[in-house]
């Protein structure tokens, strides 16, 4: 062990260093620095990033950390599946003094798509909102379905 000494002037003992010390060090920054898959990139369809940017301050945070967490492949800490809109379709759950919605699809490899986003003023979601999230998601098919052919 070699010596050293402290802001005092005293003298303590540090255990030397080793190459297999470093070794572990180094795996172990690599375990929690480096991603563990490439991050998805998010695609906005219709209005549903300026919808997000409409959010107030805090909402709108929110909405960023869990669409983020969807990007490292976790899912987000508030969500609940939308089968009626569409399979595959999800609900983010953002809570404060007004609730607000960020409904996406993930389950295709190239992106995460965010179909809608919205500020929710009743328990129940509006109809106009659930037929506007299943008519994107159809134009979306229909894209993914052309570029397919091409």
């Amino acid at each position: 062990m070699a010596e050293t000494e402290n802001v005092q002037g005293k003298r303590r003992r540090q255990p030397a260093a080793s190459a297999q010390g470093y070794a572990t060090l180094a795996r172990a920054y690599k375990l929690v620095y480096t991603p563990l898959m490439e991050e998805r990139p998010l695609s906005w369809l219709g209005t549903s990033l300026a919808d997000v940017r409409a959010f107030p301050g805090k909402a709108r945070r929110s909405a960023g950390y869990q669409l983020r967490r969807l990007q490292q492949g976790l899912m987000p800490t508030d969500w609940k599946p939308m089968s009626t809109v569409g399979s595959g379709v999800a609900e983010i759950r953002v809570r404060g003094q007004l609730e607000h919605r960020v409904l996406y699809i993930a389950r295709f490899s190239e992106a995460i798509y965010v179909l809608h986003a919205f500020e929710k003023k009743t328990q129940k979601t509006r109809k106009t909102d659930l037929d506007l999230v299943r008519r994107r998601l159809r134009d979306l098919e229909i894209l993914r379905e052309s570029k397919k052919e091409s």
